[in-house]
């Protein structure tokens, strides 16, 4: 029986001693395990805070992404509008700066232009006024040259006389009755009629016949320069015309000293033309103390010829060519 119980005791520690080891090996396998599982938990927290990391930082990507997709097209059609709006502001002030900038352009061409007028203006002006002033003097020379030639010197009022003895007789009517019957309430007109300013219709002196002559005695000697004749017009004649007017004449300087006489012109009185005509003389470098007119032919009236008035034009001798 005591043989039996120690062959079981020594089989039985074995059993104990297996156990034990199992047991250690289980624990440890235990305790290994642990291991893992904390190792696998502390990667996995590491994992959770990353993605959590990485949660944080995409969700305001998200965020912005989601209400830029919403607010896209709202700002797209704000900025074009604006750009719009910019460019249609831009080429306007480009379009008002370019028909400013011409506007600028043309004025300051215009400027100088008037500038330049002006600057011509002023030379002009310049030389208007020393031509005003040149024809200021040569308008007195002029005027006390006419005043001194055309001066008349068979003016009445001045000392002309008719020379008698060698003048044409006054216009007789004794042979028209009715000519008689009128003239006996009024005398005919002297020759010396004609040295005076009147001519009014009728103060004329009718010479006699269509043919005559008048020798006027000038108040000084002249150097003889123009001579006028003066009728009325046909609107003004009393007759209604103008046939009595002298035609043509011839014009005679007088000596009368010597009793010379130097053919100066002869012309003809145009009834056509104006009431009153100038013609010039020939320069004989003389001067004459009476002067003469000869009437060739009048306009048609056979009985008498009228002549208004006579008007000599000259420059006085000087001293020394005085007698």
């Amino acid at each position: 029986m005591a043989r039996r119980k120690a062959p079981q005791k020594r089989g039985q520690g074995a059993l104990n001693v297996s156990f034990e080891s199992k047991n250690d090996e289980q624990s440890a396998g235990e305790a290994t395990g642990r291991s893992h599982c904390q190792a696998r938990r502390q990667k996995m927290a590491v994992h959770k805070k990353r993605y959590l990391k990485f949660v944080v930082f995409l969700l305001p990507v998200v965020l912005a992404g989601v209400y830029s997709g919403t607010s896209l097209p709202v700002w797209t059609m704000r900025a074009k509008a604006q750009k719009e709006d910019l460019t249609w502001a831009s080429a306007a002030e480009k379009k008002m700066l370019r028909n400013l900038h011409t506007f600028l352009t043309e004025h300051t061409q215009n400027l100088h232009l008037l500038l330049e007028e002006v600057a011509q203006l002023g030379v002009e002006i310049s030389s208007l006024k020393k031509e005003r002033q040149e024809l200021n003097q040569a308008a007195l020379e002029l005027a006390s040259e006419i005043y001194v030639g055309r001066s008349d010197w068979a003016l009445k009022s001045s000392g002309a006389t008719i020379d008698m003895q060698r003048t044409s007789k006054t216009y007789d009517c004794k042979e028209n009755w009715v000519c008689r019957i009128l003239w006996f309430f009024r005398t005919p007109n002297p020759p010396d009629t004609i040295l005076q300013p009147d001519v009014s219709p009728e103060n004329c002196w009718p010479l006699q016949g269509h043919q005559g002559q008048v020798v006027i005695r000038l108040p000084a000697r002249v150097h003889l320069t123009a001579v006028s004749v003066q009728h009325i017009y046909r609107e003004v004649s009393p007759s209604g015309t103008v046939t009595s007017a002298p035609r043509d004449i011839a014009v005679f300087g007088v000596n009368a000293d010597r009793e010379e006489e130097t053919l100066l012109g002869m012309f003809v009185y145009n009834v056509e033309k104006e009431a009153i005509q100038t013609f010039p003389l020939k320069d004989t470098h003389r001067a004459f103390s009476h002067i003469k007119l000869i009437v060739e032919s009048n306009w048609g009236n056979t009985a008498y010829t009228c002549i208004y008035r006579v008007q000599v034009h000259g420059k006085m001798a000087k001293p020394e060519n005085l007698n």
